[in-house]
Order: C-alpha cells, then sequence, then structure tokens
C-alpha cells in the first residue's frame, strides 16, 4: 500500500504546476499564488492534526520561530516566482529549473556546512545540471512562439531554484525541535501573508472578484494537488523505505512532462528528451545515495 502512497505523491507533485498553468491564463501570477496558498495551508494544517503536534507550538523557541519565518519569507518568494515562470514559460522548462534547486542545495550546503560531496554525488549533480540545461534550450514546432521569445521566464525560473534552497538552508540553520509537519504549517502560514501583502501591494486585490470561474478552479485544484501529494507522502513514508519513497517522489517531473505534452502540446526535443534522462538519472542516484 505504501507504494500507492509514493506512487500518488508523485503523481499530484507532477500535476500542480499543469493546474497552476491552467489557472493562471488571464490571472495574475501573484493573486493566483494567494488564493492557492489558502488550500494549501488548510491542508498543512490538516497534517499536524493528523500527526498530532499542534500542541507543540507553544513549545517552539523566539530562534526557532525566526528562522521559520525566514524559511517562511523564502518559501514564499520562491512560489511567487514560480507562479511569474510560469506564465511566462512553458511548464517543461521552468519545472526543471525549479526541480534544481537539489543541485543549488547541494552545493549550498558544502560552502556553509562544508557537507562533503563524494565523487559519486558530483556525477549526480553534473547530470542533473547538464540535463537542466538540456531542457530549457530553445524548442522547434512547440506551438508557443511568443514563449519561445521571451526568455525572461528563465530569471523568475532560477529565482524559485534558488529561494528554495535558501528554505532548506534555513531549515538547517535555526530550525530545530519542531515537528516537520508543524513547521511546514507555520512557514505557509508566512507564505500566506507574504502572498495577499504582494497582491495589496501590486494593486491586484481588486480583481479577486474577477477571475475567472474556471481559472479559480484549477488555480484550487493545484492547492489540493500540492496538499494531496503532502499526504501520500507522509502515508508513504509511514511505511515504507525512505531510500525508495524519495526516488519515486522525485520522479513528479516525468508526470509534468507527460501531462504538459497532453495538456498544452508541448514536445520535447531529443536533446530535451535526454535532458530529462540525466535528471531523472541524477535524482534517483542523489536520492538513493
Amino acid at each position: 500500500m505504501w507504494l500507492l502512497f509514493a506512487v500518488g505523491s508523485s503523481f499530484f507533485a507532477g500535476i500542480t504546476a499543469i493546474l497552476a498553468k491552467c489557472g493562471i491564463k488571464n490571472t495574475d501570477s501573484n493573486l493566483a499564488t494567494a488564493v492557492r496558498t489558502i488550500v494549501v495551508l488548510l491542508f498543512s494544517w490538516l497534517m499536524v492534526l493528523i500527526v498530532g503536534s499542534q500542541s507543540q507550538i507553544s513549545q517552539i523557541d523566539a530562534r526557532t520561530l525566526f528562522f521559520l519565518v525566514l524559511s517562511g519569507l523564502a518559501t514564499g518568494a520562491s512560489w511567487l516566482c514560480y507562479f511569474r515562470a510560469l506564465s511566462k514559460g512553458e511548464v517543461n522548462k521552468v519545472a526543471p529549473i525549479d526541480k534544481s534547486s537539489t543541485v543549488l542545495t547541494i552545493v549550498l550546503a558544502f560552502i556553509f556546512f562544508q557537507e562533503g560531496i563524494s565523487l559519486e554525488k558530483g556525477i549526480a549533480v553534473i547530470a542533473i545540471f547538464a540535463g537542466t540545461m538540456l531542457m530549457i534550450q530553445r524548442s522547434v514546432g512547440s506551438g508557443l512562439q511568443k514563449e519561445n521569445q521571451d526568455r525572461s521566464y528563465l530569471i523568475y525560473a532560477v529565482l524559485s531554484a534558488v529561494f528554495a534552497s535558501l528554505t532548506a538552508i534555513l531549515g538547517k540553520v535555526g530550525i530545530t525541535g519542531v515537528e516537520s509537519n508543524l513547521g511546514t504549517a507555520i512557514r505557509t502560514g508566512v507564505v500566506l501573508v507574504m502572498a495577499w501583502l504582494m497582491v495589496i501591494v501590486t494593486g491586484k486585490l481588486k480583481e479577486v472578484k474577477r477571475i475567472p470561474g474556471k481559472e479559480l478552479l484549477f488555480i484550487c485544484l493545484s492547492g489540493l494537488a500540492t496538499g494531496a501529494s503532502w499526504l501520500c507522502y507522509y502515508k508513504a513514508l509511514q511505511a515504507g523505505p525512505v531510500s525508495v519513497v524519495v526516488p519515486i517522489d522525485k520522479l513528479s517531473i516525468l508526470v509534468t512532462v507527460a501531462f504538459s505534452r497532453i495538456v498544452f502540446k508541448e514536445r520535447l526535443t531529443k536533446k530535451a528528451a535526454w535532458g530529462l534522462v540525466l535528471i531523472t538519472a541524477g535524482t534517483v542516484a542523489l536520492a538513493l545515495l
């Protein structure tokens, strides 16, 4: 049964980007992120109730709370940049860059914590980086000429990966003694505040009532997909071996690529296909090392 939950986690994580892309065709990406975060917040607190860690809130010290807030700000910045990247670029190009945050996290861990990088891990990191480079090259015949011409999505996608990596580093530095689901719920609360402040600052609050019903549905579904992924991941880890569950979850990029082909008719070039193979191989290798 745990294997089904692991596959479910990968599936729901993979379709999150697809659902999000469907929800921001005419809706501001910051506004979409803010609305989506409401759904994610509900799910994150559901996770807390499931594991029964809500009673630990009073035990969180000031230093840990400070780093939880910083981590939440980094997460919020990552989500805002990710949605902006999705609104400007192809899913097949944005998703690989976002996944490359794993590589950046390893590099930052080496710089700040002197965590060693073995030869095997170094090869896996290089494979993921090389695969990412292959996948973000300009595609031919995708039918999305505007996206092929506009490369500004790269900036937001890279920033998304950078902030995602900072989330992990901040967690390593100062978040101790907090149950992981409770920490996630608190961080998501910070993200919610940050996202809505961004909406207010950019003057998009008045557009809430004008979000097309269909896009609002997809935005909420993307939040539900994230929550479902978290729930399945937790259930899989409860009964299954981490060394198997983690690689399966990381393979969500395969789901994203498959659905982007079906929904948005995004096709991979031969180079991009080889890039996907390298990313997949490198990710699995990192998870198993």
